[in-house]
């Protein structure tokens, strides 16, 4: 349990959470306890600067501390901000569907890019969860028809929330993979569970609050890409693509895959250099 601390100014507090978390083996003990700050004070950053000085008051010393607790418990910071800015689109955030990486922002670039000269795509999200590749596509391209599928009701209300809070007309439908939408599709897109299972034993206490239907795909981490794959397949339209995020781990060996059952593929890498992602088409 972490202590409440005396009245503290602004700054010290900010250095105390910091200390706080990094005890706690938080990653990021800097970023979250500033973030945390900004968010329960609602201060924008120059404000966090300016007022470093000033004592914070009894009520809002707790409501930080509640905060402070459960990030130290390794809760994800996006749960505790309650929504994020992702891909151009504002995102509510909780425990129904997966927390959206910052690398998964590459695969909205690369889907943007595939659908670039495609006039009124036609889009289908696989496996959509929050919502975010969907609707940061819609935000995009407005004259997108985009479809978004997932096999969890409560990743559903949560993606339907968040195309509400932007304003964003897509089609949500309950399902597994393509959920009998034949296309044809300019472009099939997901971030699929691509986590071999034996990655359940050591992953980092964060990851453990995401739903394990959104993270594990088997043992070698690709049972629902290739189950993807097969479906899709039929119902790209002639130059249609298929966009995948994968783990580095195996991203080639899919791609390896994918060639070998007549489709053209290739690995691409995210912004550190790894091979995360794979983009394919069917020879037709």
């Amino acid at each position: 349990m972490i202590p409440q601390p005396s009245p503290l100014t602004l700054r010290a507090w900010l250095a105390w959470a910091t200390q706080r978390l990094h005890e706690a083996g938080v990653p990021s003990p800097a970023a979250d306890a500033r973030a945390l700050v900004q968010h329960a004070l609602n201060l924008s950053g120059a404000a966090l600067l300016t007022r470093g000085e000033e004592t914070v008051a009894q009520a809002d010393a707790e409501r930080l501390l509640a905060l402070l607790r459960r990030r130290a418990a390794r809760e994800p910071l996006q749960h505790l901000l309650g929504e994020v800015e992702w891909g151009g689109v504002r995102l509510r955030t909780d425990r129904r569907a997966l927390v959206p990486r910052p690398e998964t922002e590459w695969l909205l670039h690369l889907a943007l890019d595939a659908l670039h000269g495609v006039p009124a795509p036609q889009v289908l999200d696989v496996g959509t969860g929050t919502g975010a590749l969907a609707l940061g596509i819609k935000a995009a391209r407005p004259d997108a028809a985009v479809t978004a599928t997932d096999l969890s009701p409560d990743a559903l209300d949560l993606a339907r929330e968040n195309a509400r809070l932007n304003g964003l007309d897509i089609l949500l439908v309950k399902g597994s993979l393509l959920a009998g939408q034949p296309g044809p599709f300019d472009l099939v897109v997901s971030n699929p569970p691509y986590l071999p299972d034996a990655d359940r034993l050591t992953a980092e206490p964060e990851v453990r609050w995401d739903p394990a239907l959104a993270l594990y795909g088997g043992p070698d981490g690709l049972d629902v890409a290739r189950s993807l794959a097969a479906q899709a397949q039929a119902a790209l339209a002639p130059g249609g693509r298929l966009l995948l995020e994968l783990d580095p781990r195996n991203a080639a060996r899919f791609a390896g895959e994918l060639r070998a059952r007549g489709w053209r593929a290739e690995v691409l890498p995210d912004l550190t250099g790894r091979e995360r992602f794979v983009r394919a088409s069917p020879y037709r």
